[in-house]
């Protein structure tokens, strides 16, 4: 079996302290890491020459493969916005492995992300987290569904306002995801397979806390509609965007309801985002909120990840924070957790050697490793980061 070791680097595992030392690789996984970390006889070594190794970023929310950035036509697929309830369909039958986001995301050092189906519906669908390099999705796959997709606020109330539609308002968009749960409640009761339902099946899921309620909201009170509907039905609630959480950031935290906030780079493009800024981050994380930073690509270029975690340090967010909130707190979010997120012997070998600290503009992700193959390496000659192909067919 393949193994490897990267020596001499400056290892930042997310949990535990930082150190200077090795990490070895077998097969997929890490197989041993810490300062006095042997090498295995035969192994290959990297000198890493004290550049800094951290595990692969995670950017819980994106459109990535759904959303090719500059396509809003026959190249995009992220809003089937013909019925309120779109339950049932999957961001996994969407999903292009060869959109140019998966290469901007290596050189971004994110290695895992969740692709999200948009949010023009209620229900906008299943969502799918997926490494960010393969020859199709079904062997980026690391969990699929990861969540159901649902929005409240002004996308929904304007996409079938429009239609002269329910819902229009704030008040129907609640009614349509009440009204969900309560078709898929009556549908497990019966218990009838003669009367097979895709998206009450997919409901049900949720109704089981087989995976999590991923609830676009902006303004607060859309986040109290989504902590009230959570209550309601007792499923695990994910907040995503989170523009205004921090306002009632305690009782979030009381919840025990993590918030993906961002994209942080955004203006104040509509009436729900007048409360972005910055320094929320920070004020969630304060409230005692499990954070996570998210891009919400294309709308933020996926390899400004990293970025955005900086200028929110810069906000006063504490920076093993936010370096967590592209680990492990994402991991977390998707399930993951066992897997991917942080360095540790047993998990994953998702690896970016980056030639200095990460939260410093001027650093870069040098090589990525995802499952202990190398899918990236920075060329200083010509100045470009060099994807492995993704039409090569394994051995």
């Amino acid at each position: 079996m393949n193994t490897f070791a990267i020596t001499n680097a400056h290892v930042v595992p997310i949990i535990g302290e930082p150190f200077t030392g090795t990490v070895v690789v077998t097969g997929s996984v890490i197989t041993a890491l810490g300062p006095q970390a042997k090498v295995p006889a035969g192994a290959r070594v990297l000198d890493a020459d004290g550049a800094w190794l951290l595990p692969g970023f995670i950017d819980a929310h994106v459109h990535l493969g759904m959303h090719p950035e500059g396509e809003d036509g026959s190249g995009a697929d992220v809003n089937e916005m013909t019925d309120p309830n779109m339950a049932a369909v999957r961001a996994i039958d969407a999903i292009d492995p060869f959109d140019p986001g998966f290469d901007d995301a290596l050189s971004g050092g994110v290695t895992t992300v969740n692709v999200n189906p948009g949010s023009g519906n209620p229900i906008g669908g299943q969502t799918a987290a997926i490494h960010t390099h393969g020859r199709y999705v079904d062997e980026m796959v690391l969990r699929a569904p990861s969540g159901i997709k649902s929005a409240l606020g002004e996308n929904p109330k304007r996409v079938y306002g429009a239609k002269d539609k329910t819902p229009s308002t704030r008040l129907g968009t609640a009614m349509v995801i009440r009204q969900g749960f309560i078709e898929a409640q009556n549908y497990l009761a019966a218990n009838d397979p003669a009367k097979r339902d895709a998206r009450l099946e997919a409901l049900g899921m949720v109704l089981r806390r087989e995976i999590p309620w991923r609830q676009h909201a902006h303004r607060t009170d859309d986040v109290a509609t989504a902590l009230r509907l959570a209550a309601e039905f007792g499923y695990e609630l994910v907040l995503d965007h989170g523009t205004e959480a921090h306002v009632i950031g305690d009782v979030v935290a009381a919840a025990g309801v993590p918030v993906l906030i961002g994209p942080l780079f955004t203006t104040k493009s509509k009436v729900e985002l007048r409360g972005r800024s910055l320094a929320n981050p920070r004020r969630l994380a304060e409230a005692g909120v499990e954070i996570s930073i998210i891009t919400d690509h294309p709308v933020i270029p996926i390899n400004f990840l990293i970025h955005q975690c900086t200028l929110a340090v810069k906000e006063g967010l504490d920076r093993d924070t936010a370096l967590r909130a592209v680990t492990i707190h994402p991991a977390k979010v998707l399930g993951l957790a066992e897997r991917i997120g942080s360095l540790e012997a047993g998990k994953d070998a998702d690896l970016v050697l980056w030639s200095g600290d990460p939260l410093d503009v001027f650093s870069r992700a040098m090589r990525v490793w995802i499952g202990g193959k190398q899918v990236m390496e920075y060329d200083a000659a010509t100045r470009t980061p060099v994807v492995a192909s993704r039409k090569v067919v394994p051995e």
